[in-house]
């Protein structure tokens, strides 16, 4: 995607061949810069500080912070090491654990001269990967924006999404927004309602930073706001991200996705998620149960980042000195409440079935 007209990927290798390059997310809306990763101690803390974030970018962010550590050393002990500081940073996105078992299974019967190397080609794969995986998803779903706008409702198509699953969390493209960059670009007039999404205003710093780099038509609204726009009849579809799906299509996904998805189905939006191979845990079948969710720092809830009218950018408090703050950073959708997932090899109903059906290898 573009920035300022010049291409970007989330991440990258550095001139110098072995480095590795991000875009710090912490810094947008605001500021635009990028930063330097050269051991896998600063891949894991760029992961747990959010620097990077989005359950498929975390995965190939994780990828080259195990290229990184067998560039310092490929011992054998070194492996589980690296494989087990970065696997604590996030609990919930299953794209982490994904990409440290292919990272894993790759290096350990090689030996270690020549894991550098492997781990190198290996991360760049998957980030190459996920790339045309998310730009699939975009074809698959454009479908569902083309047949609402074929309807002729006489004005845009309007989309609502939740948090931020488009290019910067993942390498390029997206996940839900892959769909509307894609329909955008063949001309399909539409709006999108772009969540808030408290707290870190995902959706506020970096989706409404996304659709306006890429031109596209967008308005920012309250957490809450969405339930009433779909009352009123100003929502066409949903579609979000997630960051774990279950075998049996339980979404997992930024806190507040399940009151969307609950808004959705009383007013009769159908409510999509977009997801790749990888965000798909087949271990798990009962997402309410099983799926692990992080809990954040208390001070995200309690504080928030801001530009003053001079351009500077503080954090100021918003909650009584005394106050606590509980700060789940994730919910679970049921399966019964998606109206359909879509993947990079097409869409399906959210069941076992459903996803057996693209994916009968897993069977």
């Amino acid at each position: 995607m573009k920035v300022n007209g010049v291409d970007y990927r989330t991440i990258w290798l550095a001139e110098d061949g072995w480095a590795v390059e991000i875009i710090d997310q912490t810094k947008l809306p605001h500021a635009f810069e990028t930063h330097r990763l050269e051991t896998v101690e600063a891949a894991a803390v760029a992961i747990g500080d959010m620097l990077v974030r989005g359950a498929p970018l975390i995965g190939a962010t994780a990828a080259y912070a195990m290229a990184l550590a067998m560039r310092s050393d490929a011992a054998d002990d070194n492996i589980p090491r690296a494989h087990d500081l970065l696997l604590a940073t996030r609990p919930t996105a299953v794209n982490l654990r994904w990409a440290l078992a292919e990272m894993t299974a790759l290096l350990n019967p090689l030996p270690p001269q020549q894991r550098s190397a492997a781990a190198y080609v290996r991360a760049a794969e998957i980030c190459d990967q996920d790339a045309a995986m998310c730009h699939a998803i975009g074809e698959h779903g454009a479908a569902l924006i083309e047949a609402v706008a074929a309807r002729g409702t006489g004005g845009p198509v309007n989309i609502l999404t939740h948090c931020n699953a488009g290019w910067l969390a993942t390498v390029d493209w997206g996940t839900a927004l892959a769909p509307i960059y894609v329909a955008h670009d063949r001309g399909v007039d539409l709006h999108v309602w772009v969540d808030e999404t408290r707290p870190r205003n995902q959706g506020a710093s970096l989706t409404a930073w996304e659709l306006a780099s890429h031109g596209v038509p967008h308005t920012l609204i309250a957490d809450n706001a969405g339930g009433h726009l779909m009352q009123h009849g100003m929502v066409d579809l949903c579609i979000t991200g997630s960051d774990r799906t279950t075998a049996a299509g339980d979404v997992c996904n930024k806190i507040g996705t399940y009151l969307k998805a609950l808004a959705a189905k009383d007013c009769g939006v159908p409510f999509h998620v977009a997801l790749p191979i990888s965000t798909i845990d087949w271990s798990m079948g009962d997402g309410l149960k099983e799926i692990p969710i992080e809990q954040r720092d208390e001070n995200e809830v309690l504080e928030i980042s801001g530009r003053d009218a001079a351009g500077e950018v503080h954090t100021v408090r918003i909650a009584p000195e005394n106050c606590r703050a509980a700060n789940y950073a994730f919910d679970v959708t049921p399966a019964r409440l998606v109206s359909g997932l879509i993947t990079e090899r097409g869409r399906c109903e959210a069941s076992r079935q459903g996803l057996l059906d693209l994916y009968p290898e897993q069977r």
